[in-house]
């Protein structure tokens, strides 16, 4: 079995309009921006360092499994598969008992730069971060040197980590919209 390591890393309470401008210098190719919207649903047998992820951002949607290892940027895998249809997956897993533990919306505007995936996400309750995702760890932290970022500001905590970072637990919240 392989195991599909992401490679991320996230920066926490960015300045959107300096990090714009330095994509720019980059000429980093915009590719769009998008509202996502995403169930996320526990695995079974239940784990607190794994989950399942349908998510849409109205052009591409995908059913992925996250798993946690730690928070490096080399510290979590994804399995994930393209699905046709947002709501029907949606419909297919409820039907094999897979019920969504929640309901999530986020903004999230998209960049390409050597070969770096890199994105400003904009989350309801928390300040907008960066994540970087590449290849390889390497490239990640090439890619945010570029940007002007220090490698020491650069984490892999999930989501729902960064969010317990400002006294929220998302685990608690079924709905989360802007």
């Amino acid at each position: 079995m392989s195991t599909n390591i992401e490679f991320e890393g996230k920066v926490l309470e960015i300045n959107e309009k300096n990090i714009l401008k330095k994509l720019g210098e980059q000429k980093a190719k915009f590719i769009g921006e998008y509202t996502q919207k995403r169930y996320v649903f526990n695995t079974i047998p239940f784990s607190e360092n794994r989950w399942v992820r349908l998510r849409s951002n109205g052009e591409k949607t995908t059913l992925a499994v996250k798993e946690i290892g730690d928070d490096s940027v080399s510290g979590t895998s994804e399995w994930e598969i393209n699905v046709s249809d947002f709501e029907e997956t949606l419909e297919i897993l409820k039907k094999i008992g897979i019920k969504p533990k929640g309901y999530q919306e986020n903004r999230r505007i998209e960049y390409l730069m050597n070969n770096c995936q890199i994105t400003l996400d904009f989350w309801p309750k928390i300040p907008v971060y960066l994540e970087i995702e590449g290849k390889n760890e390497s490239e990640v932290y090439d890619c945010a040197e570029k940007l002007g970022i220090d490698k020491k500001d650069i984490t892999g905590m999930n989501t729902t980590k960064i969010y317990k970072k400002y006294g929220i637990d998302l685990d608690r919240i079924e709905d989360l919209r802007f």
